[in-house]
């Protein structure tokens, strides 16, 4: 579930990821390969040689376009993995054929040269060398090589599944009614719209899931001749990690996963749950901290009253937008009340005092971090919609149903109304959706707990609005061999905020059964804004 991103720059509908991709496009044609036995070279770095792997086969060449500057590029090894659009129904591998961007990070030591750590991005839907600055900034390269594949459908992909309607939609509903129909209406229109474009460009939309993305992996690995790696996924890329060790453990080292999706509980009734976890992390923050306790007493009983009210009666309001040349409209009802404050915990310093100004009829500050995110340039075009619904699709709504998303809004927030707990935090109008992009369900073993005894990091945020905390509890029961770990006072990814987070993960992978959880003991809460 994607990594995360400050409010006032993206409120990303979908599990947010903490970096967005680059502008769609196709890689640029690949350099001459080697022989497909030149693989067998010890001696040679990754990524430099041609091999072939079953019906997979890795090429050097370019580094992928990127939208964003990523000078660590210059010094990466890169190429693109093709693979089989879907492996059963095609003749067993042999039909439609797409290529993965891959993009190879040296250590900046060779300590562990046998050994690297692939990087699996959140979203789902965005692209895994957009999150390198966040890999290379926690060290996590500091002694092995660290390995980057966009994901199938994703913007350095071929093809790639962008939708930019649908982005352009999500930021133009911040002038709407969140759950009223009508918005339901018009944003199916546009999810259909995408799925005829990603038809038109000659993909199957059923061919962009979990499964399909597991086995990718798993060829990855083989055709750059690895024996064996580790894997480190945040956000929806804990989702693919989970299922990736429970369809393909062989060759994997040890697993990290931050800010955890189970994919047996993944959809909306869960990200309720989230919400209530982060949200009263935050409260109780402040609670416990008098200062704020004394400006913003009763917190989050003023925050569910005003989600009520603003359900039904909303608050309109215009502010500027940078690069706009006029100021864009904002309705502020419940449900969108609910999406802020779910993004906004990774600014929680300021979350009380927004919290108390929108209370004394004052929208601003709410509005423009809303609005920030929505018509940021990071938020058009870099989502790779194809893979989000094929995920959202085939493998949540099939196994989850509106009524268990409204129920499990209501365990968490019992005095909310059906109109809002009927789309969950940043899942709006997901079964609609799903109708409309008709594809069939997966296999129901996607909705399988994974059993491993991998070595394996949990990690989550105890501001964590997305994924909720206990969610690293639940998966560490089966994985008998986890570090389960709570990072106080961080929202969703520890990994992209923490420097404990950081210092913990990579003595993880240098020490699977015993990482240093030491820092955690000087952790102390945010200060809070206090306003005048």
């Amino acid at each position: 579930m994607t990594s995360p991103r400050p409010p006032h720059r993206r409120t990303a509908r979908r599990l947010p990821a903490a970096l967005a991709g680059v502008t769609a496009g196709v890689l640029a044609a690949g350099l001459a390969a080697a022989p497909a036995h030149a693989g067998s070279d010890p001696a040679a770095p990754l990524g430099t040689l041609a091999r072939t792997a079953g019906h997979a086969r890795f090429e050097p060449g370019p580094c992928p376009r990127t939208a964003d500057p990523i000078p660590a590029l210059k010094d990466a090894h890169c190429g693109t993995l093709t693979v089989p659009e879907k492996r059963h129904g095609h003749g067993e591998g042999r039909g439609r054929r797409i290529t993965l961007a891959v993009a190879i990070i040296p250590a900046a030591t060779k300590r562990h040269p046998g050994d690297p750590i692939v990087w699996l991005a959140g979203g789902p839907g965005d692209d895994a060398v957009s999150e390198i600055p966040m890999a290379l900034d926690g060290g996590l390269n500091r002694d092995r090589d660290l390995i980057f594949m966009s994901q199938r459908g994703t913007y350095s992909a071929a093809p790639e599944l962008t939708c930019v309607n649908v982005d352009r939609f999500n930021a133009r509903a911040l002038g709407l009614v969140s759950d009223a129909p009508s918005t339901g209406r018009l944003h199916v229109r546009e999810t259909r719209e995408c799925r005829d474009r990603v038809v038109a460009r000659g993909a199957d939309p059923s061919a962009y899931d979990d499964t399909e993305s597991a086995a990718d992996l798993a060829d990855l690995r083989k055709a750059l001749g690895i024996r064996q790696w580790n894997v480190f996924g945040i956000s929806y890329g804990t989702d693919l990690a989970l299922q990736y060790m429970r369809l393909h453990p062989e060759g994997i080292r040890s697993v990290g996963i931050d800010g955890v999706l189970p994919p047996s509980l993944a959809g909306g009734a869960v990200t309720w749950k989230a919400a209530r976890e982060g949200f009263d992390g935050i409260f109780e923050a402040c609670a416990d901290q008098p200062a704020c306790n004394t400006r913003y007493p009763h917190l989050k009983t003023t925050f569910e009253r005003l989600v009520v009210a603003l359900e039904a009666r909303p608050v309109t309001t215009t502010v500027p937008v940078p690069g706009r040349p006029a100021p864009v409209k904002v309705v502020i009802d419940g449900g969108t009340l609910v999406n802020w404050l779910t993004s906004a915990s990774h600014l929680a310093e300021g979350v009380p005092r927004s919290i108390d100004e929108l209370a004394h009829g004052n929208p601003r500050r709410i509005a423009e971090q809303l609005a920030g995110g929505k018509y940021s340039p990071a938020a058009l075009g870099r989502t790779s919609h194809g893979l989000v619904y094929g995920v959202f699709c085939r493998e949540w709504t099939p196994y989850e149903s509106q009524e268990d998303i409204v129920r499990g809004g209501r365990r968490a927030f019992p005095s909310f109304p059906r109109s809002l707990l009927a789309n969950a935090p940043q899942l709006a109008w997901l079964h609609d959706d799903c109708s409309a992009w008709d594809v069939p369900p997966a296999d129901p073993s996607v909705r399988d707990r994974t059993y491993s005894d991998i070595p394996t990091l949990v990690l989550s945020g105890g501001f964590d609005a997305q994924t909720a905390p206990s969610n690293g509890a639940y998966v560490g029961r089966t994985l008998s061999r986890s570090t389960v770990v709570t990072v106080p006072y961080v929202a969703h990814v520890v990994f992209a905020a923490s420097k404990c987070a950081q210092t913990m993960t990579v003595s993880f992978f240098d020490r699977p059964t015993a990482p240093d959880t030491g820092c955690l003991a000087g952790l102390r809460p945010p200060v809070f804004e206090i306003g005048t």
